[in-house]
């Protein structure tokens, strides 16, 4: 499978400098278009991925609201790193920032539940 996403990678990226020059607004399809199918190549690796947060998750008994907080947290990582690297992409690297920076708050925002229910833990023992 990695041989695939490095190939549409290179191709993507090969193809999108055909266009750099003339089409710069193709550029920029294609490459979002490349990106996106790199992204579908990698949903697949994400069953293993759940399957082991259901094991962890039966081993240490978490709570299956802390286990989609978990999930969110991923989802925001990659949606904000792929959408800053599109606004970089395009030269507009301050908004850029400004999508990592919303998506690192959002993050913040959403491990609350799961630092408090920790600090209690700690506190238990």
């Amino acid at each position: 499978r990695m041989l695939q996403i490095a190939v549409v990678g290179v191709a993507t990226v090969l193809l999108a400098l055909q266009f750099r020059e003339r089409k710069a607004d193709f550029e920029l399809i294609i490459c979002i278009c490349g990106s996106l199918l790199i992204m579908g190549f990698s949903l697949n690796k994400l069953n293993g991925i759940v399957r082991s947060v259901n094991q962890i998750q039966s081993y240490i008994g978490m709570e299956e609201s802390h286990y989609l907080i978990l999930i969110k947290i991923v989802g925001i990582t990659y949606l904000s790193e792929f959408a800053s690297d599109i606004c970089r992409d395009t030269g507009h690297s301050s908004v850029g920032s400004f999508v990592e920076l919303a998506g690192k708050l959002s993050i913040m925002a959403l491990s609350m539940p799961i630092i408090l229910a920790l600090l209690d833990m700690i506190r238990l023992f």
